[in-house]
């Protein structure tokens, strides 16, 4: 699977849990800068937390890279997005949009 990445800014970070087997993570919310902003939630785990929960802050601009994870609990398929890396996103924000060139065909649908 090629590395995934999602660039904008964070909105909501949760609570740190610890488990009674020892496993920590903490879940937060990403929104996206597109046309048709996003809320994805990522999580975080185990030795990654401490250091997410110094380094960021709810309206940092970011980038994550994430893994997707699915596992399939009692006939119920489940699907979780796993952050491996959070860094500042250096890109900086536009205040005006670029045209479509003419070749290209105007695509404004939200999906």
């Amino acid at each position: 699977m090629s590395e995934l990445k999602l660039k904008g800014t964070i909105k909501l970070i949760g609570e740190k849990q610890t488990f009674d087997s020892g496993f920590q993570k903490v879940e937060f919310v990403v929104t996206t800068e597109d046309q048709y902003p996003q809320d994805v939630k990522f999580e975080i785990v185990q030795d990654k937390c401490d250091d997410f929960l110094k380094y960021n802050k709810v309206g940092k601009k970011v980038e994550v890279s994430f893994n997707v994870r699915g596992n399939e609990y009692k006939e119920k398929y489940y699907v979780s997005l796993q952050a491996w890396k959070v860094f500042g996103s250096t890109e900086t924000a536009t205040t005006t949009e670029s045209a479509p060139a003419q070749d290209e065909p105007v695509d404004d649908l939200p999906f």
